[in-house]
């Protein structure tokens, strides 16, 4: 059953199903809202679901659809294309453009707008999507909207930022004190869940292949179901903190490190860091490089590989 969400009542229905010993089946809802499994409705179905988050197509799927070859400029194509399935089936880029246009629209005219009436939203949608993979505070963002003469309040867009996490329009990834454990408040990083919405929708800022790989990343680290967090450590950040159970990965995500204070600048963070686990730099060089005081290099389109 698909969107469930807009099913009143929608749990009751699986909970006395699912308690349906007699028949031989298998329920499988989706919904496109992070909520529609939380609180009574977690409780409600407890110990009789299996939770899967589903993303858009990762590279070896795309190669695999496409028919291209496993190599840089594959990955280069899938990263200025997007993984939105119907991408695929679409003829033009002016077609393409105007489905990813729909899904935006759709997702925040019908799932939130019309439940809100929020005006400002998309202006917010287009803040994060063109300062993905950038530290950011809410106060950042109200200072931006203030110096366009647009009356708005920190508590307003700390709420329609919380909206557009629920749709799966934007990740949200918490700063991690890598010597201290825990989370840092404060400022945070946003990556999208598509970059069809930057290729097709807003391809005129300013916006790096370096940080569109590191979106990338950031979306096959999540894909291959660890928790991502940025990490902090005294005046260095390292990009990605990957975790699942007791397992860690320590990732850095470059261009291309074209030059000696590239290097310097990519693996100090971590290097400083001082326990055992991975730790990997990931570039789109065309030459793989050697490992450096126990920091392997991964050449982007065979992360999958390794994690």
């Amino acid at each position: 059953i698909d969107e469930i969400q807009n099913v009143t009542g929608w749990e009751h229905f699986v909970n006395s199903y699912s308690q349906n010993f007699a028949d031989n089946y298998e329920i499988f809802i989706s919904g496109s809202n992070s909520k529609m499994l939380s609180g009574e409705l977690a409780t409600l179905l407890s110990g009789r679901y299996v939770n899967f988050e589903i993303f858009p197509f990762s590279y070896q799927e795309y190669i695999g659809i496409t028919g291209k070859d496993d190599h840089r400029q594959s990955y280069l194509d899938y990263m200025e294309s997007g993984a939105l399935p119907e991408l695929f089936i679409l003829p033009n880029n002016e077609t393409r453009r105007n489905y990813v246009a729909a899904i935006k629209d759709t997702v925040l005219l019908r799932d939130i707008i019309q439940r809100n009436s929020i005006k400002l939203l998309e202006d917010i949608f287009i803040y994060l999507v063109n300062n993905a993979s950038n530290l950011i505070s809410i106060t950042n963002i109200l200072n931006f909207f203030k110096s366009k003469k647009r009356k708005t309040t920190y508590d307003t867009i700390s709420n329609y930022i919380g909206y557009i996490e629920d749709t799966f329009l934007i990740h949200k990834v918490e700063r991690y004190d890598i010597r201290g454990k825990g989370t840092i408040s404060g400022n945070y990083k946003y990556y999208i869940n598509d970059l069809a919405y930057k290729n097709y929708l807003y391809p005129g800022f300013a916006y790096g292949i370096g940080y569109k790989l590191e979106n990338l990343v950031y979306l096959q680290l999540r894909r291959s179901g660890y928790d991502v967090y940025v990490g902090a450590m005294r005046d260095k950040e390292v990009d990605f903190v990957a975790m699942k159970g007791d397992h860690i990965l320590y990732l850095q995500s470059t261009y291309l490190l074209s030059d000696e204070q590239t290097v310097r600048r990519e693996y100090a963070p971590l290097e400083a860091i001082q326990d055992n686990y991975d730790k990997y730099v990931v570039s789109f060089d065309e030459i793989s490089y050697p490992s450096h005081k126990g920091i392997k290099h991964i050449q982007a389109w065979k992360l999958a590989e390794v994690i």
